[in-house]
């Protein structure tokens, strides 16, 4: 496959220190031994503040926050045993939070299980960590239909489970962690490892089946510093929580940089739940919303912006950010939508637009947000491409399959050592997904290797195909993806997934046709298939995976 940037071949110099895109990471903090003692330390600059609050009215600050901790890491410590995995199957609330901070605290390793992907890899995920006791709630369980294969502790119950002892404990620990760290008062504290695992995130399965990604104390922390020193975040700084803890960046973001840099998060259930996110963002003033393109449309279709008058940053990852999409936002809300890109494997910040003035490290100064392209590298990251057919690194500024090297990489894949060396080679972790970087420094996302179908010998892009007939039927996103099915004559063969669409099939396919694209990369007219709307994952991207069943399920009707 040959793939270059228009006039990239000569662009820039090879990503390094002395790369226009690179700019080194502020070492951690001392007291950051671990995700608890950067909690502890933010707790003690940070007592009295606000810390988390959630839709059903719970709000709690920092100082609060800690005692809860104490007391519930008491009780659960006890009943979990020596065991070192323990599931979570929580929406991002309070609670959620909490369990995950306590667990922590008490020297284990949280696992936020998908609860939208299924009995099936809810239990693979229990399996592959050996999960014996999941922290869930009966809400969850009947509205997603699921029953964990463990042991169920119900949240519900835990209050009324709790000793006044515990209580008492758990708050002296607390009070007294306010003003020194006792080496063996939480096991959490006791034996700081940056490079212990700090939890395990399942990929979403999206594209394939969902395999354990192992992130250290340290990834986790270095992606939180890296994510305020290119952001900028202010010292009132409100983050809107709407991302599940089974998803990295809700993980990380929306718990971590939280807690570890004293930041206030509003958390809701339901991401679909615009008319709420709209209220809670105005109540709380929320000043940086970090989501998915889809999420945000809806929020323009269902909120008024003055609910939004608060936003500083708005940063849309996971999925492209369309043109039409960015004009639309920037009009409804007068700012600048931020592009970001990570991955899970990567912490997952790997690279995002600011709106603010930046300094290269050659000393000159551009706008931070660069519409197209997914920003800077976070400070600390390195990016290349290579070769997708030889692995060979290519020529500063050429398109290819990009690989990125920095603390914020994944320790390796649970249990999969073969997959951990297939995708991490001297360092570098290879993405998947195709780009490169521009004369500055900027990232530029083209496709995934994914979203490639192989006709006739040729790689048609999946994303380019899809926005000409976004162009041609007069929608947004929203309304169609294209995928990919085997063909015994060609190799595959493209499919379009859409919804009701006020042009038929044989009118686009008749645009496309009278248009400039080749025609190996027009879709059949017997390859479009209306579905009611478009399948979405747990996370607000478009579910490859359930496109490719439905093109398969309508291929063999046919």
């Amino acid at each position: 496959m040959s793939m270059t940037a228009n006039g990239a071949g000569a662009l820039g110099t090879r990503p390094g220190p002395e790369s226009p895109g690179f700019r080194p990471l502020t070492p951690l903090p001392d007291e950051w031994r671990s995700l608890g003692h950067a909690f502890v330390a933010a707790v003690r600059r940070h007592w009295s503040s606000p810390a988390l609050c959630d839709g059903t009215g719970a709000s709690l600050s920092f100082g609060e926050t800690l005692v809860r901790s104490c007391v519930l890491g008491r009780h659960l410590s006890r009943t979990l045993g020596p065991e070192p995995y323990v599931g979570i199957l929580l929406p991002p609330m309070v609670p959620a939070a909490v369990v995950n901070l306590a667990l922590v605290l008490q020297g284990k390793i949280p696992v936020n299980l998908n609860f939208t992907a299924g009995q099936s890899m809810i239990d693979a995920s229990i399996r592959q960590c050996g999960i014996r006791h999941v922290i869930t709630s009966p809400k969850v369980l009947d509205r997603f239909h699921v029953q964990p294969k463990a042991e169920l502790l119900a949240l519900e119950e835990i209050p009324r489970r709790i000793s006044r002892t515990d209580k008492i404990a758990g708050a002296a620990t607390a009070h007294l962690l306010r003003r020194v760290v006792p080496p063996r008062l939480l096991p959490g504290l006791s034996r700081p490892d940056l490079d212990a695992t700090a939890t395990v995130i399942f990929t979403s399965g999206s594209t394939g089946d969902p395999k354990g990604v192992l992130l250290t104390h340290r990834n986790v922390l270095s992606n939180v510093m890296q994510v305020d020193q290119q952001v900028r975040l202010a010292p009132d700084e409100v983050l809107l929580g709407i991302l599940p803890f089974f998803h990295s960046f809700g993980f990380t973001v929306t718990i971590w940089i939280a807690l570890c840099l004293g930041k206030k998060v509003v958390y809701h259930s339901n991401p679909l739940d615009a008319k709420t996110i709209g209220s809670l963002c105005e109540q709380h003033k929320v000043t940086l919303l970090a989501g998915t393109p889809s999420f945000t449309r809806l929020f323009q279709k269902s909120c008024r912006a003055e609910q939004f008058r608060t936003l500083t940053h708005l940063i849309l990852g996971a999925e492209k950010l369309k043109p039409e999409l960015y004009r639309d936002l920037s009009g409804w809300l007068d700012i600048e939508p931020m592009e970001g890109y990570g991955t899970t494997e990567l912490s997952p910040v790997v690279a995002v637009n600011v709106p603010d003035e930046v300094v290269l490290a050659d000393g000159r100064k551009v706008h931070g947000n660069r519409p197209g392209t997914v920003g800077l590298p976070v400070p600390g990251t390195q990016i290349k491409t290579i070769d997708p057919d030889s692995g060979e690194d290519l020529p500063a500024g050429a398109e290819g399959v990009i690989a990125v090297k920095g603390p914020q990489v994944m320790a390796g894949y649970l249990g999969r050592p073969d997959e951990t060396a297939r995708v991490i080679k001297d360092g570098w972790y290879v993405t998947g997904d195709i780009g490169f970087l521009d004369p500055d420094g900027f990232l530029r996302i083209t496709d995934r290797l994914s979203r490639f179908a192989k006709i006739a010998g040729e790689m048609v892009p999946h994303l380019l195909v899809e926005g000409a007939i976004l162009d041609v039927a007069g929608v947004d996103e929203s309304h169609v993806a294209v995928t990919s099915v085997p063909d015994p004559k060609h190799g595959e063969r493209l499919c379009v997934i859409h919804t009701p669409l006020e042009k038929t099939p044989d009118e686009i396919h008749k645009a496309l046709t009278a248009s400039h694209m080749p025609r190996l990369w027009i879709p059949s007219v017997r390859d479009f298939i209306q579905v009611s709307e478009l399948p979405i994952t747990g996370t607000g991207k478009v579910d490859l995976r359930r496109l490719k069943e439905l093109a398969m399920e309508s291929c063999y009707q046919h």
